[in-house]
């Protein structure tokens, strides 16, 4: 089995997918073509220009399978490498461009969202990574096409949902970690509560958020330390500025953690991850920390009202940030204190790793090709 894998916007979550997917199917043949994580508007609209020139002689290999995800200009690509477009299609959604939170930026979206939108009614099927992202991406399509005046044909959005699947993108199985220097206190008896942030500094992630809820827990009493991983940006929030100065005193790790020995370590020491975004389809780094052993703390919205059940959602109001700040903290204490007595402990999260989401995904992948 031959398969081509394309990639066009290759940030670490997609990455991680693609490692996965090989992982799941070694004895199929991938053959993987990827672009840096850069120049989002370009490389959402570029990729085809770039493959069907530079790569032509690997596109016009033969193969039994295409997934792309949904970062291709499908559409295009298959018009400028003609013999791609007799090949069986999966289109992978991680995200889509309609839900993203307004205050991110003067970026012009409906470019990339025509071309999701295209790029969907090109693929034989399309996969979404959470019942959310398939929602927020066929509402968004509906309500774009409302706005055009006229010449919009009737059923689009349906034909698209009826070729649709959610199947999340697997965990990886975190091997025993080796016993290297903790970055956590030591303390025997009464030591603070291991507060996990991850996430990209950028807005979306809710830095502000962050803060808000770190001064609703200064002003609790709790005694906690706090590793907020991440990758930083030079245009990165102020919000981040402002919590490496204001909570130093609480902080253990600040920023990107390249070793992944390291990080895993965080991850199966910590005692709770806590996620203040507004934009996450299905928080994988979350998933990640609560499979190593984290109990989450999460806001009541986006994808993780399907993933963990109430006790570990506090109430979501992003436009009232102080109330969600004083949620989460509640949320915090609260499952602090289940921790301590050994009440709380972290949920299931075994139906996302790849035993049991391999048959999905190859389901999905021998149905398209009718096998």
């Amino acid at each position: 089995m031959n398969v081509l894998l394309l990639s066009a916007y290759a940030a670490q979550s997609h990455v991680h997918w693609q490692n996965q997917l090989v992982k799941l199917f070694p004895e199929w043949k991938w053959q993987v073509l990827s672009l840096p994580p850069r120049h989002f508007s370009w490389r959402v609209r570029g990729n085809p220009l770039y493959w069907s020139v530079v790569e032509r002689e690997v596109l016009e290999k033969r193969y039994d399978l295409v997934v792309a995800t949904s970062m291709v200009d499908l559409a295009t690509l298959r018009g400028l490498v003609p013999n791609l477009a007799t090949i069986p299609t999966v289109l992978y959604f991680h995200e889509n461009q309609f839900a993203y939170p307004h205050g991110a930026g003067d970026r012009n979206f409906l470019e990339p969202q025509m071309v999701s939108l295209y790029s969907a009614m090109a693929a034989d099927h399309l996969l979404f990574n959470s019942r959310y992202n398939r929602d927020s991406f066929m509402n968004g399509c509906e309500v774009m096409l409302d706005r055009f005046p006229d010449k919009v044909p009737a059923g689009v959005v349906d034909s698209l949902a009826e070729k649709s699947t959610i199947i999340p993108v697997p965990l990886e199985h975190l091997e025993d970690v080796s016993a290297s220097a903790s970055i956590w206190p030591t303390v025997e008896d009464g030591r603070p509560i291991r507060l996990i942030w991850i996430g990209r500094f950028e807005f979306d992630k809710g830095g502000d958020g962050l803060l808000l809820a770190l001064h609703q827990l200064e002003k609790s009493g709790i005694d906690y330390a706090l590793a907020v991983i991440g990758q930083r940006f030079r245009n990165s929030p102020a919000a981040f500025g402002a919590i490496e100065k204001a909570f130093a005193h609480r902080l253990v790790q600040f920023g990107f953690v390249e070793n992944v020995a390291t990080y895993r370590q965080i991850l199966v020491e910590g005692d709770i991850v806590f996620s203040t975004a507004l934009h996450e389809f299905q928080g994988l780094a979350v998933l990640e920390a609560v499979s190593a052993g984290c109990v989450p703390a999460v806001p009541d919205r986006l994808a993780y009202p399907e993933i963990y059940p109430g006790e570990f959602r506090y109430a979501s109001h992003p436009q009232n940030p102080e109330r969600e700040a004083v949620a989460a903290c509640a949320l915090i204490m609260s499952l602090s204190s289940g921790i301590r007595t050994g009440a709380v402990v972290s949920p299931d999260v075994s139906l996302y790793c790849g035993a049991a989401i391999g048959p999905l995904y190859r389901q999905v992948f021998e149905s398209t090709m009718g096998t």
